[in-house]
């Protein structure tokens, strides 16, 4: 099955729109809340598999790098998937910078050497999107009939512990026919505030997961959160491109 185009960005329209525009952050990224004096670099690692029409299951995989340092600035990379039997790292394809401080936000497209620049009018969370935040039951209201929710424990992710939940909704058949089960996990570090991993299944279109690893609680490196020399500008065409 061949990878439709939309879907070869799928980490930078899906995985970034958590940190581009903050009042829409996606419930199934690994959003990098912007919060101060918990610095940390990670890898995250993306799996993904896609229903075609025809029923065929093909999978995907991509990986990308995240950091937030003391001032609770954010680096995001956004790199395009792969097949699963394709072991080279993909390319950077975008890079989000953002400062909370200024509420500035940066994008940084390293394949042409240019960048952009905004003030954010509203801070993003410092709560990572997902249905544990959201759910009937957390807003005090009756759980709808159709979803379930299961509180899954404490694991380690490396050296990091978070807490897990799982949401299941099951949807009706039509005229009678199978009923479909979707269901989204989450694991939530309390420690670094990010979800360490995210898992949506719906077998009608397929699955994704992202997991945090390779975790380092240490300040990262300075120039992680900088617009690199020798990049410039981005005219409005070249946003636009």
């Amino acid at each position: 099955m061949r990878l439709p185009s939309c879907f070869l960005t799928y980490s930078c329209l899906i995985l970034f729109a958590g940190v581009v525009a903050a009042p829409a952050a996606s419930a199934q990224d690994i959003f990098v809340t912007p919060i101060p004096n918990v610095p940390f670099s990670a890898v995250v690692d993306v799996q993904r598999s896609i229903v075609g029409s025809d029923g065929s299951i093909a999978s995907f995989h991509t990986v990308r790098e995240i950091a937030r340092d003391n001032q609770g600035r954010i680096h995001n990379e956004a790199r395009p998937l792969v097949p699963a039997s394709d072991a080279t790292t993909p390319p950077v394809y975008r890079v989000h910078l953002y400062d909370p401080q200024t509420r500035i936000s940066t994008m940084i497209v390293p394949g042409k050497r240019l960048f952009w620049t905004e003030t954010v009018n509203h801070p993003p969370s410092t709560v990572p999107p997902s249905p544990r935040f959201g759910s009937a039951t957390q807003q005090g209201l009756p759980q709808n009939d159709f979803t379930r929710e299961e509180d899954l424990g404490v694991r380690e992710f490396g050296a990091v512990s978070a807490h897990g939940f799982r949401e299941t909704q099951t949807i009706p058949g039509e005229n009678g026919g199978a009923e479909t089960v979707v269901t989204d996990e989450y694991w939530y570090s309390d420690e670094l505030r990010i979800n360490l991993m995210v898992k949506h299944s719906d077998p009608r279109k397929g699955t994704v997961t992202l997991t945090v690893a390779q975790i380092q609680r240490t300040e990262p490196d300075a120039s992680a959160f900088e617009i690199p020399d020798g990049y410039h500008m981005a005219t409005t065409q070249e946003r636009a491109d």
